[in-house]
């Protein structure tokens, strides 16, 4: 198996895992304080990470290397976390899986201004193409939805697209799961303060499928799926392997309808069918 091809079924499962991040935090936000809940998982994973890292004796970054974890840290540790959470108290999971498919423009954006690369004009025009239907979707849907949750959403695909590129930039010298370890081991001091200081007063109120949410986003959304995603963007390039967030919106619209039974539009599956064709298109003629 090539580079490539393994870099986008790397990539692949990595989105597959995602895709359960928005309804997870949907119903774990019901019933934990999206503060709360962001430091918690991030505290959690970086547990795990520093038991990974501490078990396999992995070397420690450089300090040229500090910058870009805590650009990772700062983006897809804190910041999408935290403002998906903020997002999910004013919409649904389903509305907000619809702005993913702006993920793959903004990571292939700071793929060119962080991680140097160059994408062909044709990749250019499926992205933005694909990027412009759910822009659209979003302000046609404004009258019904929350402008605030949109915004904190539309801020939080600016936050994860930079934490990709850099934290794929840096996967190519120190490795996948090490990248999103060490971020976690980074920001893990303060995740833990912020913890204890936000820790609710009552949990005997709080069900288990709060509780279950919770630990989906910490180890799998926050550790597990990073593994994946960073090996599959180091392998196959930021902007390439990017585009495969655009079937993100796909697998998050089937889990918020059948799990959470919110209802999914005609409109939110034809702007996800659209985007899905053009992550075909940028794949295809953006070579």
């Amino acid at each position: 198996m090539d580079r490539s091809t393994s870099g986008w079924i790397n990539g692949l499962v990595g989105v597959i895992i995602f895709s359960g991040s928005l309804p997870a935090t949907r119903v774990a936000v019901q019933a934990f304080d999206p503060i709360f809940l962001t430091v918690a998982r991030a505290a959690i994973a970086g547990t795990l990470g520093l038991g990974l890292l501490l078990i396999f004796r992995e070397r420690w970054p450089s300090r040229q290397d500090l910058l870009s974890l805590a650009i990772v840290a700062l983006g897809v540790v804190v910041g999408f976390p935290l403002l998906t959470a903020l997002a999910l108290q004013h919409i649904t999971s389903a509305h907000s899986i619809v702005f993913v498919g702006l993920l793959p423009l903004s990571t292939a954006i700071f793929g060119v201004l962080r991680g140097g690369e160059r994408p062909k004009p044709a990749f250019w025009l499926f992205s933005i193409l694909g990027s412009a239907l759910v822009a659209g979707f979003a302000f046609a849907q404004g009258l019904t939805a929350s402008p605030l949750g949109d915004a904190l959403m539309l801020a939080a695909i600016i936050a994860c697209g930079l934490g990709y590129a850099e934290g794929a930039k840096l996967s190519r010298t120190l490795g996948g799961w090490q990248v999103i370890s060490w971020a976690l081991v980074l920001s893990l001091p303060i995740m833990a303060i912020l913890t204890m200081v936000y820790w609710p007063s009552n949990l005997s109120g709080i069900a288990a499928p709060a509780w279950l949410s919770l630990g989906y986003v910490s180890v799998f959304s926050m550790l597990v799926g990073f593994v994946f995603w960073y090996r599959g963007l180091a392998q196959g390039g930021i902007a390439a392997v990017g585009q495969l967030q655009l079937l993100q919106p796909f697998f998050g619209l089937a889990l918020a309808s059948t799990l959470l039974h919110e209802p999914v539009t005609p409109a939110m599956l034809l702007v996800t069918l659209a985007v899905i064709a053009c992550v075909a298109g940028a794949r295809r003629f953006g070579k």
